[in-house]
């Protein structure tokens, strides 16, 4: 399954694409607040290549972010057992970031996920120090629902989680609101 938006394409991931995953998931910046430590050599990033199951099934799913045939991200689906729900997750390369592809991303997620899939809700979770994650998850409209205080281990240190949510209904009048103002 593809998705597509004004500049990206969502799409699976191909054994090409090992080198540019390990290389970005090797940047301690992007590596940063996530549940990895680099460096990602390519024997690791071929195995999760190659470990990607099926779109849509219970579990998680990694879309690769391409941009003009350039791999540079990935945004995961964790779909929920009873199909209803989804938690997202989101990498970029440092080199994109700050352009508003992750914001595209996640947004084109979504749509698929509310409008074409009719899940009912679909969560994320940040680290609290990623203030441009929270601010990303809060413009395409999601709620914070908890701070988890020195909740997580990771990388020699106890770090707060911040808890999002966003409901169907939340998602859909968004959505009218933003068709209302634009021209």
């Amino acid at each position: 399954m593809i998705l597509t938006s004004r500049r990206l394409k969502l799409r699976p991931f191909h054994r090409g694409d090992a080198r540019a995953l390990a290389e970005y998931r090797s940047d301690p910046e992007v590596a940063r607040y996530q549940g990895w430590d680099p460096p990602m050599s390519f024997t690791e990033a071929t195995r999760f290549v190659d470990d990607q199951t099926a779109p849509m099934q219970p579990g998680w799913y990694q879309y690769a972010i391409d941009l003009d045939g350039e791999l540079i991200g990935d945004i995961g689906i964790n779909l929920h057992d009873n199909r209803m729900q989804a938690e997202i997750g989101y990498t970029l390369a440092t080199k994109h970031q700050g352009h508003g592809y992750a914001t595209e991303a996640v947004a084109r997620v979504l749509e698929h996920l509310f409008t074409e899939r009719g899940l009912h809700r679909v969560s994320a979770e940040c680290d609290a120090r990623n203030v441009r994650s929270a601010l990303l998850l809060e413009r395409l409209g999601f709620q914070q629902e908890g701070l988890r205080r020195e909740h997580t281990w990771i990388k020699g240190e106890w770090t707060d989680d911040l808890l999002f949510g966003l409901l169907a209904n939340d998602y859909e009048d968004a959505e009218s609101r933003r068709d209302a103002e634009t021209p």
